[in-house]
């Protein structure tokens, strides 16, 4: 459609008229090939952004898994698979650099190919809270770093983390405005579950420790980093969509 509507424009604004003579416009096919072509570049970015959200949605689930049962080798995989997302992340970057220089987009366009650069930076950092949490998981084993009467805590936040970047990346694909709206409840539920955590470390029944306790907090500050940059993402896509920053 939308290609469809710029090739009319175009056939609109450079047909020569005469007074009572319609006049047929010549065909450009190198111009619609090129344009096509453009398109197609600007599609295949929005994709690999959608491919790249799946591939940090596994790597914060590959942590949490870790953590909780406390495999090794879990946690080395996702700690290792962070400089797949980054690369994954560099050469999105590079392509939608290149469009920026080379195609002079406007509009619609041009807001496409910022809000994936700032998209690109919260999957990045959202990678990188993976391995934080991983790196917790490593530095405490062969024990659980999450002690067992706060598991279905970290599951929960686990979850709602997950379903917020499920969220997110959908969001990217379909330009879905009202869900980007619906995402900000799940992350009211994450800060909830974090207080909760706090509530646990600050009680009298807790007797951990120190390090533990440092642990958790941490935990609870990754996961909901986590959510805030999937929110985050889906305030990129209202403003792809309507121009507002919100």
């Amino acid at each position: 459609m939308r290609r469809a509507l710029w090739r009319e424009g175009f056939r609109l604004a450079f047909t020569p008229r005469s007074p009572g003579v319609a006049v047929r416009s010549p065909p450009l096919p190198k111009v619609w090939g090129m344009r096509d072509q453009y398109y197609e570049q600007l599609d295949a970015i929005v994709d690999d952004l959608v491919n790249l959200t799946g591939t940090v949605r596994r790597a914060v689930a590959d942590a949490t898994r870790a953590l909780l049962e406390a495999d090794g080798q879990v946690a080395e995989a996702v700690i290792a698979g962070d400089k797949v997302i980054d690369e994954e992340t560099e050469v999105i970057e590079e392509r939608t650099l290149l469009l920026l220089a080379t195609q002079q987009p406007v509009a619609t366009d041009l807001r496409q190919l910022v809000a994936t650069l700032r998209m690109l930076a919260d999957l990045q950092r959202m990678g990188d809270l993976s391995v934080h949490v991983a790196k917790i998981a490593r530095r405490r084993m062969p024990d659980s770093a999450v002690p067992l009467n706060l598991h279905p805590t970290i599951l929960s936040m686990a979850a709602v983390a997950d379903s917020m970047i499920d969220s997110a990346s959908r969001i990217v694909a379909n330009r879905d405005v009202a869900k980007a709206a619906q995402l900000e409840s799940e992350d009211d539920e994450m800060d909830r579950l974090r207080k909760d955590l706090f509530r646990s470390l600050l009680g009298d029944s807790w007797d951990h420790g120190v390090e533990p306790a440092v642990d958790i907090a941490l935990l609870g500050r990754y996961y909901e980093r986590i959510g805030d940059h999937a929110v985050s993402m889906a305030r990129r896509v209202v403003y792809l969509v309507t121009g507002q920053l919100t």
